[in-house]
This record gives structure tokens, sequence and C-alpha cells, in this order.
């Protein structure tokens, strides 16, 4: 190849360099040329055209980097049509800097492949000497080789941008490069390139984690709230026990930052907690879904630094596998029924969050049982759990009730003020029962409070901030009372975070344990529930539910002198065959329980099982059980 004088004053500058001459190139230009001689033992005095790999070779390389290319092509398409007019070429390398996808202008094919700039194209420093592919794999960092920044004078007309993209365990992927055969002089002319492939990249590797582990929590961050859910700049996956197991680089380079780490040391990040680098930990991801506004879903660093954060939930048959732990106050709850057991299971990793929660549930399911469990599992426990009943206050004192009053607000008042309920649960749990059948005008005042964390007593002037987390209760569809009117549709989003529903009583298969838990409070002696008045109990559909259970015991107890509790001791109503579940049935099986359970009166056992007595005998004869005795 001729050396002309252009390709003569670059071999010059080359050799000055090295020999530590001044330069005004780039210091990471200046690195990469004493490189090439010190470490590849490259001659600038010898052009080299670019080197093409076998066919064989190329496919080995582009199966190895199959799955990434198959990631990124949505990417890659995408930014080729913003740059195709302008000349440029696009090339997705490995980290051995061969070129394994490739877009370009057909119409310029040969020009490109003499250059290199074509698929199968291997751009390492050691075989190419100093070029965007290759300084870009050696430092790690997006960088641009400008022209005669490269160290073979053979490319010195190419501009070529590169960016590295990692892959989810911090190591380095593949390289993703814009390069131009010709381009204005000014190496800044390749500024808004460098952004481009840079933003690409950044896109890749989360579009690569978010397939990765799909089945883990994922926690994204931004410093900006209008772009946490379009475009964030980091992104992590944490398993069930709050470890990190993947990252993109963005996010590499921050742990490193925050544990005061190499950022090329991803080992030294990978297997850690997340509470070594957030005041957060894994049962708190909740609080970070979207159920909140984004600018509410804020995340500090163990230093203090504010980001914005999205936490995406893995798939439910990753939270199937997870380790199921109950908190003791939501494990007191239930016996062993499974509906209980799932809803303390999400109660208890919901509880240590302020996400907002609203509990449904028919009247007398224990919602308040429930608030106050969430409550002493939190990490509020140690504040107040101030509850508060909507529908209980009259209309006229409930904005004094829960706002409190100044000082002479209104004719009546204490003359030094009140503290309404909302000031006094600060720094704990605000429960708020019936929130269904609080007045709109309330509502509006409410909701004000929980977007501001600050309220104004009536009569007041100076509004007063207030920490809290709310539950909030109710016995009817909320969704319903919002369609016609009345109820706010934004604070409805405010207090339903999450929802959690608790099965009727006529649900549970842990009635007995229920009610023995219940004498246990009732009464100072032992008393047991005998068989006959527990299949009783299992029998009825508890309109009431627990509230109603509660009151049957009461008045049972009140007529047993022992320490076993009879069929005798029950209510009549407990016998009212409209009030029977879905469990009832006419099997000779259950009738003959049935009888067991009523000592053999016939007319018991039939208002029982809501049949007349012909019906009972029926029975008896058809499975020929012998009769112990009939009695009217």
């Amino acid at each position: 190849m001729a050396v002309t004088t252009q390709v003569s004053e670059h071999i010059k500058e080359v050799q000055s360099v090295i020999d530590g001459s001044q330069t005004s190139r780039d210091e990471v230009i200046a690195a990469s040329w004493t490189r090439c001689i010190d470490d590849y033992h490259l001659d600038p005095v010898v052009l080299q055209e670019a080197y093409i790999v076998p066919h064989t070779q190329l496919k080995e390389h582009r199966e190895r980097l199959d799955k990434l290319i198959r990631t990124a092509k949505y990417g890659l398409d995408a930014l080729f049509h913003q740059v195709a007019d302008h000349g440029y070429v696009l090339m997705l390398t490995d980290a051995e800097g061969v070129t394994v996808d490739y877009q370009g202008d057909a119409s310029l094919t040969w020009e490109l492949k003499k250059a290199g700039l074509y698929l199968g194209a291997e751009w390492s420093e050691a075989r190419a000497g100093t070029c965007g592919v290759g300084s870009c794999i050696y430092t790690g960092e997006a960088l641009t080789v400008h022209q005669s920044d490269h160290f073979d004078a053979t490319h010195s007309p190419l501009s070529c941008t590169a960016a590295p993209i990692y892959d989810v365990d911090g190591s380095l992927a593949a390289v993703l490069d814009i390069s131009a055969l010709h381009s204005p002089e000014p190496k800044a002319s390749q500024a808004l390139t460098l952004q481009l492939v840079t933003s690409c990249t950044r896109r890749i590797e989360m579009a690569a984690l978010m397939n990765t582990f799909r089945k883990e929590w994922i926690i994204r961050l931004s410093q900006s709230p209008a772009f946490l859910d379009v475009d964030p700049e980091c992104a992590m996956a944490v398993d069930a026990e709050g470890r990190v197991i993947g990252m993109t680089h963005s996010t590499q380079r921050l742990l490193s930052r925050i544990k005061g780490n190499n950022w090329r040391q991803p080992h030294a990040l990978l297997g850690s907690l997340l509470s070594d680098f957030f005041n957060l930990d894994i049962n708190e991801l909740p609080a970070l879904s979207r159920a909140l506004p984004t600018e509410e879903r804020l995340l500090a660093t163990v230093h203090g630094d504010l980001w914005f954060a999205h936490a995406i939930a893995p798939q439910p048959s990753s939270i199937r596998r997870r380790k199921k732990v109950v908190s003791g106050s939501l494990a007191s709850l239930y016996g062993d029924d499974a509906k209980m057991a799932d809803l303390a299971i999400k109660a208890t990793t919901l509880s240590m969050s302020d996400l907002p929660l609203l509990l449904n549930g028919e009247t007398g399911t224990g919602k308040e049982f429930l608030a106050k469990a969430i409550h002493e599992s939190s990490s509020r426990k140690s504040g107040p759990f101030i509850a508060i009943n909507c529908a209980a206050i009259p209309e006229s004192l409930i904005e004094s009730e829960l706002f409190g009053y100044a000082d002479g607000a209104f004719t009546g008042a204490r003359s030094k003020g009140k503290r309404g309920l909302i000031e006094q649960a600060n720094n704990g749990t605000l429960f708020l029962d019936e929130i269904g059948d609080m007045p709109l005008s309330l509502q509006v005042r409410l909701l004000r409070v929980l977007a501001e964390r600050e309220l104004l007593p009536v009569g007041a002037t100076k509004a007063i901030p207030v920490s809290f987390r709310v539950l909030a209760a109710t016995h009817k569809s909320l969704p319903e009372r919002v369609k016609n009117g009345s109820f706010r549709e934004d604070l409805f989003y405010r207090i339903n975070g999450a929802t959690l529903t608790i099965p009727s009583l006529r649900e549970r298969s842990d009635i007995l344990w229920l009610a023995e838990t219940l004498i246990t409070k009732l009464v100072d002696r032992t008393v047991c529930v005998s068989a006959p008045a527990g299949h009783i109990l299992e029998r009825y559909d508890w309109p009431g539910n627990i509230r109603e259970l509660e009151n049957m015991l009461q008045f049972a107890l009140a007529f047993c002198e022992g320490n076993e509790l009879l069929p005798e001791h029950l209510p009549e109503q407990l016998l009212n065959p409209k009030r029977l579940t879905s469990r009832e049935t006419e099997s000779t099986g259950g009738t003959l329980e049935v009888l067991e359970a009523c000592d053999w009166n016939i007319s018991k056992a039939a208002k029982v099982l809501g049949v007349d007595r012909s019906t009972v005998h029926r029975r008896i004869k058809k499975a020929g059980i012998k009769r112990r005795y009939d009695t009217d």
C-alpha cells in the first residue's frame, strides 16, 4: 500500500506520542496507542486492511451471542432507522470484537466490507489497533475513535463510536458500534452519535435483565420521576432473600460507588443484600409498586441519596416457591384454614411497607383484628394504633374528631383545643373502619392529608406535619360507590395500594379452632366444644361471621356449667334449616352425623337437615341403621 503524506504524518505523530511527546489527542487515545506498541507489538508503519473471520468461526461467535442478538433486535432496528440516512453503519460485536450482527447500506457493500464495516469483521485492539470497538472492550467505556485517532492509518477515514453492553452478571457481553466511512472533521460532530449508542445499550441491558429475571423481584431506578416508568437509568434483580442476583451496568456502577468498590469487580456486588445499599429490605418492595404515584416512590441509599424507584413483583409461580413466613401476630388469627393462611402470607409481606391497604370483608369478619395484627407486624409497631369507625361518629362531630380543633375554634370547644384522631396516629397506624360511609366533604379533607402528609385542625391557621400508615376497611363495594359518585375516585386510589379480602366465616375450615380460641377469652375456666356441638357450629352459615359466633358462644357459656359445651347449650337459631351451609348433605353418613349431634332426637335432626321427620325415618331404614331411641 502506498504511503501518502497524510499517512506519513499520522505515523510520525503516533511515534512521537509513544516517545512521550505532548499531544492534543484524548488521553484514552494516547493510552491505546501505547498499548498497541507495548502490548500488541503493532507497527504503525505496517498498514493492514480489516480482517474478516471465516464463515465457520463467525457461526460459532453468533451462536454464543444468539440470545442477546434476539433481545437486542428491536432496539438495533430502531437505532439504524435513526442513523441510516446519515451514512452510518451499525455493528454488534461480541466481547472478542467479532461482528455478529450488522446493518448498512446495501449499495455500499463493497466499500464497507473493504473498510471492515461488515459482518464477521474483527475489531479487537490486538488485531486492528486503536478503534472504536477494540478500545471500548479494553476500557469498558463508551467512546468515539474519530478518523486519525485510529492507530492504523488504514482506518483513519473512519469515525467509530462504540458502547459496551454488559451481561446481567456484570461481565462484558458485547459492543454496539456506529461507524461512518466519511464524516465531518471535528470530533465533536459525533457527540449526538455517542448519546444515541449509549442510550440504546442501556435499553438493551434493561430488556435482557427483564427477560432473564421474570420470576424474581426487579427494581428500576431513576433520578427523574417523569422517566421512571418509561426509561429508567438503573435496574437490578433481587431474590426472595433480598440478595442482588442481576443488574444493568449503570446499576453496577451505582452499587460500587455506594459500597466504595471498583466497578470492574461485579462479583463483589452479586449476592449482597439489598439493605447493604439502600434503606430497604425485601418485605418493603410492595411499597414501590405502581399503586403509589411515581413521585411518592422514593428510595434512599445508605448514604442518603434519593432515587425514584419502581419494584416489579415476580410472577406468581415464583411467589409460590418462596418460603412462606407468617408473622406471629398474623398467625394468631387462624387455625388450619388455607384461605386465611394465604391472606396471612400476603399481609406479612405487605406489613413491613407503608403501602396503604384496603381490607375487604363482610361485617363481623375481623377486619380490625387483621388491621391490628398488620400494625403489630410492621416497622411502626412501637407507634400508636388509632381506629376510627367512620360510620359511628356523627357527621356533625366527625371533622373535629378526625382533625381536632384549635383553642376557641367554636362555642363549647376546650380552652386548649383538642388533638384529632389523625394527629394521635402520628408515627403509627391510622385504621379507618367503614370508610365507605365517610361523607364526601370529609373525603376531600382526608385526601389532602394523605397527599400532603399534614393536617389543619378546625379553626387553626398553621398545618401540622404527620406521618402514619393508612389501613382502611369496608364491607361495601368501593368501586361501585365511586361509580355512583358517593366515594371519591382519587381517595379510593390513595387508600387502595393493595387489597386484602377476608373470607367469611362460612368459607373457613377452622371454625372449631376459632370457637375454642374465643372461649378461652370469654371464660376463665377450661371449656371444650363437644363433637355434636362442634358439628352444629360447622353446619351453620354464620351471616354475622365471627361477631355472631362470639355472641352465640357467650349465650352457650351462660348455660354451660361443666367443662364441655353441648348442643343443648347452643341457641335455637343454630338449628334453623334456612341457615345451613353448602356443607349440608343428604347422604346417609350426613344424616347419621346429625342424629348423633342431636342425640337421636328425630324432630331436632329433621329441623337441622331441613327435611320432615318421615324423611329422616326413611334414610334410617334405607341404611339399616339401628335406632337407639326416637323422641318427639
